[in-house]
Formats: C-alpha cells, sequence, structure tokens
C-alpha cells in the first residue's frame, strides 16, 4: 500500500472508532470489580476534606491517581475531543495519554489532532503512543525508527511513551498486523534507547496481562505497565462490527468468537503485581471512583478511565469536568469509608475477594491470604 493510501486508511479507521465506540462494544462480562468488597471502617478516624488523593507516578506527583487513558486523535474530528481531554487533565492535575499516532508518521497534517493534547495542558502529564506492531516490519511496511519515536514523543512533549500491545485488535481487524514475531526485542530495543530520556510504558488494550508477559515487560526495561484488562471496552467486537459493516463474514464472527477473550482486570492486576514490582495502571471496565479505590486497593499506581470519559469528552467539556469531579469524589468517599488518609494508605485497606475473580487468582496460584478473605 501506497504511503498516502496507508495514511487515508488509518484516518478513516480512526473516524470509525469514535463513530463504533458509541454502540454496544463492550465486553459480555465485567470486569469484576463487584467481586472486590472494600472492608468498611466505622470508626475511620481521617477527615473527609483531609483525603489526600495525590499520587507519585514516575518520577511526577499528579494531584489525584487517574490516567484519562488512551483514546483518539489521527483524523480532524479528534482535535476538539482531545482539546476537552487535555484541559480537564489540566485543571484537576491527572494524567492523559492519546490515542496511537501512527496516523501523525503517514500523515503529517494530522499531527495538530495530537499536538493540541500540550497547547492544551501546559503541565500536565502527557503519555505519547506507539503500537507494538509498528515496532517491526509488517509486510511492506518498515518499522518505526527510534528518529520516528522521538518525532511522536516531541509532537505532544511527552513526559511518557506508551506502546500499546494490541495484538488481539490485529488479529481480528480486517487490515490486521499479523507478524508478532520479534516484538519483545525491539521493546527492549527501543526502552535502551530512550533510557534516562523518556521512560516507557507497555499497556495492553483490552485482554489483560499475564504474570509471565509482566515480567518479560519488565526485564525488556519498561517503566510501567498499563494492564488493560478484560471488562471495558472490548476491540475485538468493535473490528467484527467493522468486519461485518465490509461484508467480511470471517473476521465479523472472529469479533464475537473473541469478544471477551483475556482476562479481568482485577485479576490481571494482581497478576501484574505478583511478576513485577513495576507501577501498575489498572485500565479496563473502571465504572465509578468505587471501582478505582478498588483498583488502588490490590496495589493499583494509578486508575485509567476510557470510554466514559470519551463519551462526555465528545458531549462537552463541561460533561467532562462533571464526570471527572464525580469519579473523585466517589473515590474520596471510599478512601473515607476505609479509614484511608491517601492514595497510600488505600493500597494496604482490607479487601475481600468473592465469586469469580477469587476462582481465577485461585486457579492462576496468585491467591494470597489478604484476597482470600480480608
Amino acid at each position: 500500500m501506497a504511503r498516502d493510501e496507508l495514511a487515508a486508511a488509518i484516518e478513516a479507521r480512526k473516524e470509525e472508532h469514535l463513530r463504533y465506540v458509541r454502540g454496544d462494544i463492550e465486553a459480555r462480562t465485567p470486569a469484576g470489580w463487584d467481586d472486590i468488597e472494600l472492608v468498611h471502617q466505622a470508626l475511620p478516624e481521617v477527615d473527609l476534606d483531609a483525603i489526600d488523593l495525590s499520587t507519585e507516578f514516575l518520577g511526577r506527583t499528579l494531584r489525584a491517581p487517574l490516567v484519562l487513558s488512551a483514546m483518539t486523535g489521527g483524523h480532524p474530528g479528534a482535535v476538539e475531543i482531545n482539546a476537552n481531554l487535555a484541559r480537564a487533565a489540566e485543571r484537576y492535575g491527572i494524567a492523559m495519554g492519546v490515542g496511537s499516532q501512527r496516523a501523525a508518521l503517514r500523515a503529517p497534517s494530522l499531527a495538530e489532532t495530537y499536538a493540541v493534547a500540550r497547547q492544551e495542558a501546559p503541565t500536565a502529564f502527557l503519555i505519547a503512543n506507539i503500537g507494538s506492531p509498528q515496532l517491526i516490519e509488517q509486510g511492506d511496511e518498515t518499522a518505526v525508527g527510534l528518529s520516528d519515536v522521538d518525532e511522536l514523543i516531541g509532537m505532544i512533549k511527552a513526559d511518557a511513551l506508551a506502546v500499546h500491545l494490541n495484538w488481539l485488535e490485529e488479529a481480528i481487524q480486517p487490515e490486521g498486523n499479523h507478524r508478532a514475531a520479534g516484538c519483545l526485542a525491539a521493546l527492549s530495543n527501543l526502552t535502551t534507547a530512550l533510557a534516562g530520556r523518556t521512560p516507557v510504558i507497555a499497556k495492553e488494550t483490552g485482554a489483560g496481562l499475564s504474570q509471565e508477559t509482566a515480567a518479560q515487560l519488565a526485564d525488556a526495561g519498561v517503566a510501567a505497565l498499563d494492564v488493560g484488562g478484560r471488562g471495558g471496552t472490548s476491540f475485538a467486537a468493535v473490528e467484527g462490527q467493522r468486519a461485518a459493516d465490509r461484508g467480511d463474514q470471517l473476521r465479523a464472527q472472529l469479533g464475537e468468537t473473541f469478544r471477551d477473550w483475556g482476562l479481568p482486570t482485577p485479576v490481571s492486576l494482581i497478576a501484574a503485581r505478583a511478576g513485577t514490582d513495576l507501577p501498575v495502571i489498572a485500565t479496563g471496565g473502571v465504572r465509578s471512583g468505587l471501582d478505582a479505590a478498588k483498583a488502588l486497593a490490590l496495589a493499583a499506581t494509578l486508575v485509567g478511565i476510557a470510554r466514559p470519559m470519551l463519551h462526555a469528552a465528545m458531549e462537552s467539556e463541561e460533561a467532562l469536568c462533571g464526570a471527572i469531579e464525580t469519579c473523585l469524589t466517589e473515590l474520596a468517599s471510599a478512601m473515607f469509608l476505609t479509614g484511608s488518609a491517601n492514595a497510600g494508605e488505600l493500597r494496604g485497606a482490607r479487601r475481600i475477594v468473592l465469586g469469580a475473580t477469587h476462582e481465577r487468582l485461585l486457579r492462576l496460584g496468585l491467591l494470597n491470604d489478604e484476597d482470600a478473605g480480608g
């Protein structure tokens, strides 16, 4: 495919993703946050108004442990959405990730759809984004080089780079990349090249990280993990619906078959913590500040929310700010009711793990005394 044709195809796909995300594209089975119960403390011995949400992440202090997770960019309609997200990240002192910046490498005119993030959020923690498939050669498409990566980082003056691991999506996508051999070595080379300059976050996109993969990624030199577990948006469903609209029944069926593939987010979070001592972002099916509190109690460093915040950002900046304030109020309330004065104390709060999440952890050999029953 010629460069111009590839750029046009990527731009069209980004626009389609925004349309499909409004529909029925979540995993059929929930992430499992209802299986996690935080133990109520009737004598919290901390003032609600004194709750400290601030969190340290990769050398920066965030005012709250929240990431507006990688969402969009790469087509003109994304400018206003990313501007809304960025202004909110700046206002609340939280982190923000942009969507895959591959499109801007192929069509420089699309760089503004990402650059607007730094323009609107001069001090926020921003995360650049490139796909792991692009680290190696894919057919007639060459691998991105260090100069390309530096361009993406510079585009938003990023504080970190996310390399997303979206192989489930690629397997379903009609135009997906299918070469994965050599990706780990390429990632290791990239982290070495960026060492001392830009930390790399390995980010799954909806199928979760196993304990083994987390350990491999740590050995490859990544600075943090985003587990991107099952339970929220299913990109298998998104790509299956795109395929169905193109009359590709085989890939449409694949999308349905693998709609619920992967490890649920709470399980993946515990698996990642068991496999490494890296900071971990819990993303996948987080739909409230209470879900976020449960993730932090399971030792997440930050919590990423994508689809609900994207919907709000597509409506207006005001709607987005309302969604964030609700989430942060719910989080602070959960901290108050567990007697946790700060995020660090919440990570030590007593919890009970029940149901299917308990069973999965047991089968994976990840159930410790704390998770066995609070």
